[in-house]
């Protein structure tokens, strides 16, 4: 009786009809003891949805544990709480809000932003559906206290979410620890207080104008002009039905650059992501269209966008077709293009995770480096930084303008470097080629592992943990370090890190935002024949090993 009367008192206060009905005929199969509806409420009713530094992100759906309107409501509400507490007396907070064409994006943004102003927080609403990187733009340029954005960026298309950002000292970054836990005091104290319709609403927030677009446009042109050599230029583009590329288009003629051939069936914002299984550019398949689209082009090279914009792929001429450069190949021509205009004292900085060449390029250049715990909350916060990167597809070009991943940004510095290369007749394929004569040959690859029940997650580390590998394939485990035991002033996390022989690694984490168990792989070599082996047999032991621990 009480999921019953849990799930009664979610539905009275369910604003949503949806939602509401969707709950309602889960009530009444559970009322006549359905198998499958107790165990959907169940499921639905196990606990909330945490928040936390990625905010919140889950299926759309009633209920506690799924995301949906009374949820989104208390959070808003419990950040109003959050914002009001930090501020002085005499000053009255500010967030700027903005969403991307997921479904109820949109309608997730609106109630945020009038239980934001009837909390006596002053809410600035985004013109219209744009990319996550003009938000975290706009937290800066409107001295906002925070600023929120509605999307699931490359989840599912089932889901959604919310991702909060900090102004003032935190300079626009994604949140971190403590905000995070002490924001979801101020959610859980909203929720336990009663339904949402005791929230105070007032739906005159102020809506931006165009301004803060272009702002961000004249921003992000500015990251590589186009040069005489961008004349002809021929590339093919991808926004896998999100919303870049209005603001794509936009910078690239900005900035100078020819327009690209799009993928017709993939350009406009569309939540139910018809053409791809995952919206993610990192996924089998989900650029086979963009290379169908770059191939009749006769392009260069292909550019893809995820949902919300703020990570990018890119795509070249390969023997047997095209293939997707793999996210540490984009890090280090990006690191590696920042690092020659770069000064004494600045910084390259990456998760770590991601690719050590970063650390090479930096030592060749004189300049720091950092390796963070993985996101760009972290990232953006190392000192010094002037370009940040993570091998998800994520890239930091500008960090004076945007705090955070930004795959528009990155894609007009793709944009420069391909022109660039272009005028002495090289490719992109020439610059990774420069790029390993400089400072040797880096192969990565990762191992992923999907999940229904995220207890195999936690097993398989536990059981990593109790009874440590002695070596991966024919490798020595030199050191082996768990992050959740580091040190103070060291990264923290739920990380096992395996240094092995011949300056190989194996970094083993759960997934921040998806059901995965995640396994990330690196060798150097003197050669690239020789990187390609010793990753291929890497990567075949540390499937042999997850496969004898039930993962």
């Amino acid at each position: 009786m009480t999921l019953l009367d849990d799930a009664r008192a979610w539905a009275a206060q369910d604003p949503d009809i949806e939602t509401q009905v969707e709950l309602e005929a889960l009530i009444i199969g559970a009322e006549k003891s359905e198998p499958a509806a107790v165990a959907e409420l169940e499921a639905r009713f196990a606990g909330r949805l945490q928040f936390g530094t990625a905010g919140l992100r889950g299926e759309l759906g009633a209920g506690p544990m799924r995301m949906n309107r009374v949820l989104v409501s208390q959070a808003a509400a419990g950040l109003s709480a959050y914002l009001l507490e930090k501020a002085g007396d005499d000053e009255t907070p500010s967030v700027v809000i903005g969403y991307d064409g997921r479904k109820n994006s949109d309608v997730f943004a609106r109630d945020s932003a009038g239980i934001f102003e009837g909390a006596g927080v002053r809410a600035v609403l985004l013109p219209r559906m744009l990319p996550t990187p003009v938000l975290a733009f706009a937290v800066r340029h409107f001295g906002a206290s925070a600023g929120v954005m509605v999307t699931a960026s490359h989840n599912p298309p089932r889901d959604n979410g919310y991702k909060v950002y900090l102004g003032g000292e935190d300079g626009g970054s994604q949140i971190v620890a403590p905000a995070d836990a002490e924001i979801a005091a101020h959610i859980d104290r909203v929720a336990a207080a009663g339904p949402i319709s005791a929230l105070p609403l007032d739906g005159t927030f102020e809506i931006a104008g165009e301004e803060v677009v272009e702002a961000y446009v004249a921003a992000t042109a500015e990251v590589a002009p186009a040069p005489a050599s961008a004349a002809g230029m021929t590339w093919a583009y991808t926004a896998m039905h999100g919303v870049g590329w209005e603001t794509l288009r936009s910078v690239a003629e900005s900035a100078g650059y020819p327009l690209p051939a799009v993928v017709p069936a993939q350009v406009e914002p569309d939540g139910a992501f018809p053409t791809v299984a995952f919206p993610n550019p990192e996924e089998p398949g989900a650029m086979d269209l963009a290379f169908e689209t770059a191939e009749a082009a006769g392009a260069e090279f292909v550019i893809a966008n995820d949902p919300d914009a703020d990570r990018v792929a890119v795509g070249i001429p390969a023997d047997d077709g095209w293939r997707r450069l793999t996210g540490n190949e984009i890090g280090l021509l990006l690191g590696r293009r920042a690092a020659q205009s770069a000064r004494p004292g600045d910084a390259l900085a990456c998760s770590l995770v991601s690719s050590p060449g970063l650390g090479a390029i930096a030592a060749k250049h004189g300049l720091d480096w950092h390796e963070t715990l993985t996101g760009f909350k972290w990232i953006s916060r190392a000192p010094g930084i002037v370009f940040g990167f993570e091998e998800a597809l994520g890239y930091l070009v500008n960090p004076e303008t945007v705090r955070d991943k930004d795959g528009i940004s990155a894609a007009v510095a793709i944009l420069g470097l391909a022109a660039e290369a272009r005028g002495r007749g090289a490719t992109i394929a020439d610059l990774l080629a420069e790029l390993a004569d400089e400072i040797g040959h880096y192969a990565s690859a990762q191992v992923s592992v999907r999940v229904e029940d995220l207890g195999i997650i936690a097993r398989t580390m536990q059981s990593l943990r109790d009874e440590p590998p002695a070596a991966f394939g024919d490798l020595a485990i030199e050191r082996a370090d768990d992050l959740l035991q580091a040190p103070a002033g060291q990264p923290h996390g739920d990380v096992l890190r395996y240094v092995l022989a011949g300056g190989s690694r194996a970094i083993f984490r759960p997934s921040g935002t998806e059901p995965k168990l995640k396994v990330y792989l690196d060798v150097a070599a003197d050669s690239a024949e020789s990187a390609a082996g010793r990753i291929a047999g890497l990567e075949a032991s540390v499937r042999e090993l997850l496969a004898s621990r039930g993962a």
